[in-house]
């Protein structure tokens, strides 16, 4: 039987990796750190998905541009202090050997550094199974389409074939934006309301549901 989807792109922190936590308490030191007043875990977990600078100019609206570098250096600092200790939710691995050996392309598409993507996809071990990846220090941050839009142009698969995957309203208003489907997990960062409100193909509340909705309709 025919593939529905060619191309399954997921996103990463929140979707493969159990890191929300991690990210929302990185955010707060680094806030800390330079005397701002520390945001709320529900605004830390609102931007995760987001490139550093978009990021930061919904959690430190009273930071001068200028100090930008600075609360990135900080936040880096302390997510990568215990980044190597980060787990992938369980199943995640198993998953995504499972998808590459039944022939679907797969892709990231993140709002991680390069450098980020690189050294999760080093820990994980995962690097190999992803034919391609867009990070949001080479593209436009989520939810602009040049992700998809580039990922899907790389691998040469239309739209119609295409499957984004993720747990954020970013994730799912950028697969809007570049005309293809999208699958939401509620396990990551943002509720299960805000994720209805986009209408996904579905809403899914663990890995396993994942693995079972793709096997039955992709």
């Amino acid at each position: 039987m025919a593939k529905r989807f060619e191309l399954l792109v997921f996103d990463w922190d929140g979707t493969l990796l159990d890191s929300a936590a991690a990210i929302v308490e990185a955010i707060g030191a680094a806030c800390a750190d330079l005397g701002l007043t520390r945001p709320t875990a529900e605004r830390a977990r609102h931007v995760i998905g987001l490139g550093l600078h978009d990021a930061l100019r919904l959690v430190a609206p009273d930071l001068p541009e200028a100090r930008y570098p600075q609360m990135v250096e900080r936040y880096r600092h302390h997510y990568l202090a215990r980044d190597h200790e980060l787990r992938l939710f369980a199943g995640a691995a198993e998953l995504v050997a499972d998808l590459a050996a039944a022939g679907f392309l797969l892709a990231v598409a993140t709002g991680k550094s390069r450098f980020g993507l690189q050294r999760a996809l080093q820990i994980s071990g995962l690097g190999a199974y992803f034919q391609a990846s867009r990070c949001a220090d080479e593209c436009f941050s989520k939810p602009h389409p040049q992700m998809l839009l580039e990922l899907m142009a790389e691998l040469s698969v239309v739209p119609e074939k295409t499957l984004m995957i993720g747990d954020t309203t970013h994730d799912l208003q950028m697969a809007r934006n570049a005309g293809v489907d999208c699958l939401a997990v509620a396990y990551g960062a943002h509720s299960a309301a805000a994720l209805d409100a986009l209408a996904p193909r579905a809403r899914l509340h663990d890995v396993a549901e994942v693995a079972a909705w793709l096997h039955t309709h992709a």
